[in-house]
């Protein structure tokens, strides 16, 4: 069972699964360039087992990905020897791509994960930033999904990126994501709320640990320190109590989509 897995494991996987697609390869022509079967490169991908150094380098090798195998090889060595929460998981995106919660509050854009390759690509303006956070994206496909639950200020649904034709593609996406299991989607009025002052991401993990990244203006910071933790968590249980809910934040977008957004007529 995955959650069984260690975090670690699947956050090593995960990494393999992103370079390999990000070299255009499928498991089995991965497979052939390092001379193993298919269902090897599944159980790595999938953290159900862990190759040997040397392996991580022939797939460092057949990626030309430089050393970022063998490096997160050797950060997941060191936090097994240790019993220490893995150097990795300082890098964000790899904690969202194995969490089985993902959370979000979001005050300018929309969330990154929900974002169109349309709307991406004014934000972003670099083919290979859109592309990874397109790769990013696969994430909310998983077989078993992550819950995944973001606030975002009306203001966002407003502010234009890229043109009607853009904005519009985006809130009608939103709509659909929103009818997902998985997917809970709420906006937040125009209004304060108390002690939330900068947008965040809470990534929680199968043993039930927890990543959070917060947004600067530099760019942002990562941590596991428990007062950051308990700090975002109760900032979401109270922008989640001043949200509409999701019925209400549905008929929103859909009233923004006709009122601003739509080009017919």
């Amino acid at each position: 069972m995955q959650n069984k897995i260690k975090p670690e494991f699947l956050g090593f996987g995960a990494e393999v699964r992103r370079l390999r697609k990000a070299a255009g390869l499928n498991q089995q022509q991965l497979a052939a360039a390092v001379n193993v079967t298919r269902s090897y490169i599944t159980q790595i991908e999938s953290g159900r087992t862990r190759c040997r150094r040397d392996f991580a380098l022939r797939l460092d090798r057949a990626l030309r990905s430089g050393a970022t195998i063998v490096e997160s090889w050797d950060e997941l060595l060191d936090s097994i020897k240790s019993d220490k929460y893995p150097k990795f998981f300082a890098n964000f995106p790899r904690a969202e791509q194995v969490a089985i919660m993902l959370r979000a509050y979001e005050d300018r854009v929309v969330y990154g994960l929900f974002q169109t390759e349309a709307y991406a690509r004014i934000l972003l303006g670099d083919d290979d930033a859109v592309k990874n956070r397109m790769q990013r994206k696969e994430v909310l496909g998983r077989v078993p999904a992550p819950a995944v639950t973001v606030v975002m200020d009306e203001t966002v649904l407003y502010r234009e990126v890229g043109g009607a034709a853009v904005m519009k593609e985006q809130l009608e996406y939103l709509l659909a994501l929103s009818d997902e299991n998985n997917v809970n989607l709420q906006i937040l009025p125009i209004s304060y709320v108390r002690n939330v002052w900068a947008t965040f991401a809470i990534a929680t993990l199968a043993d039930q640990s927890q990543v959070v990244y917060t947004a600067k203006a530099y760019g942002g910071e990562t941590s596991t320190d428990p007062a950051d933790l308990a700090f975002v968590n109760e900032s979401m249980v109270r922008l989640q109590a001043e949200a509409l809910n999701t019925r209400d934040s549905r008929a929103l977008i859909r009233r923004v989509i006709e009122e601003r957004w739509n080009q017919e007529g």
